[in-house]
């Protein structure tokens, strides 16, 4: 059994405690998140933007899978753990409900996903080792890969020459690019910059989202075409110290909303526009989603030890975002390239501008 596929029976023990508080016999995981995570890291997408070609029904007696005769060749060769049974349908069967597909529903109270979303999320919060293991490799590729492109560019690159080289350099590791932003100088007032023809200027931020094994790395990194204004440099030093707050603040068991206030707090503690966190969202746990779920007020998780986090406080002209693990010690940055320039924030390597 591979390490990944080692983890599947502590899954499965996470999901049937989740039915079991909850009084269900099953549940039926249809969303992107929840399949791929379920499955060990299963490939169940063909169109990036589309839902899943899967669904997975969870309870006491095992595992099924649903798909259409379209991919369930590809998913039983491919993609799908040898100890699921697969039912597969015409591809131009209508949506029905689950004791159509899967005759063992037909006497068991199922729930949908949705009424389980929170405890579903709690359920993958803490990783386990070989999804760990896949993460770690995935998040040093998406952080080489943007040092390899971006020690390459020029202030004559163009924002689509910088993502086509980044989407390229992805696919080339197996990572699926999800989230491809480029702003050069001209545009960096724009928190989410699709690319452009625009030339990169004296100064761009590069963003990525990339997905492996249905686990996404989130990275943001910055180059620079000549040194530093005064106006960069406190910004630059600022959004680090905002970033450290958060991270300062992190232990298992905290609820998720009260990082919120953290960040509020943060912004004008480091000179920077009290309502600054209105303007962009700031990140929250990661994984097998960009965010799962993104930090909103309200929200009902707590704070998981071996959780991954994406934060990404934002201001104009600077922005800060790795993927990070809550381990013993505190978080641990996980999308990391020797090659980077650094700077020390609080006893931590953060990543500094690339300065060409």
């Amino acid at each position: 059994m591979s390490s990944s596929g080692a983890d599947r029976p502590e899954k499965r023990r996470r999901v049937l405690r989740v039915l079991q508080e909850h009084g269900a016999d099953a549940v039926l995981l249809e969303s992107a998140t929840a399949v791929s995570w379920y499955l060990d890291g299963a490939r169940v997408h063909v169109s990036l933007a589309g839902p899943p070609v899967a669904s997975v029904l969870v309870h006491q007696d095992g595992d099924e899978v649903v798909t259409s005769a379209s991919e369930a060749a590809r998913l039983t060769a491919e993609e799908l753990p040898d100890d699921v049974r697969l039912h597969e349908l015409p591809w131009h069967a209508a949506p029905a409900a689950p004791e159509s597909w899967f005759p063992a529903a037909r006497s068991m109270a199922v729930l949908a996903e949705d009424c389980l979303a929170a405890p579903l999320r709690a359920a993958r919060a803490s990783l386990l080792p070989g999804e760990t293991l896949r993460y770690e490799a995935l998040c040093r590729v998406a952080a080489a890969v943007l040092t390899d492109v971006l020690s390459r560019a020029t202030p004559h690159s163009t924002e689509r020459e910088v993502a086509a080289e980044l989407s390229a350099g992805l696919v080339r590791r197996g990572a699926e690019p999800i989230v491809l932003l480029c702003s050069g100088a001209q545009r960096l007032a724009h928190r989410h910059p699709l690319p452009t023809a625009a030339p990169l200027g004296r100064r761009a931020m590069a963003v990525v989202c990339a997905r492996r094994g249905g686990l996404i790395a989130n990275v943001t990194r910055w180059v620079r075409f000549g040194p530093a204004t005064a106006q960069e440099a406190d910004a630059e030093a600022g959004i680090a110290e905002v970033e450290a707050d958060v991270l300062d603040a992190l232990r298992p068991g905290l609820p998720l909303a009260d990082v919120l206030p953290v960040l509020q707090q943060a912004y004008p503690r480091h000179g920077f526009d009290a309502g600054e966190w209105t303007r962009h969202h700031q990140g929250g746990p990661a994984g097998y989603a960009g965010r799962d779920p993104r930090l909103v007020p309200g929200v009902p998780d707590r704070v998981h030890e071996h959780q991954a986090f994406a934060w990404n406080p934002s201001a104009p002209g600077a922005k800060i975002e790795d993927t990070v693990l809550l381990g013993a010690g505190g978080p641990r940055p996980l999308s990391v390239d020797p090659r980077w320039p650094v700077v020390r924030v609080r006893g931590r390597d953060r990543p500094a501008t690339l300065e060409r």
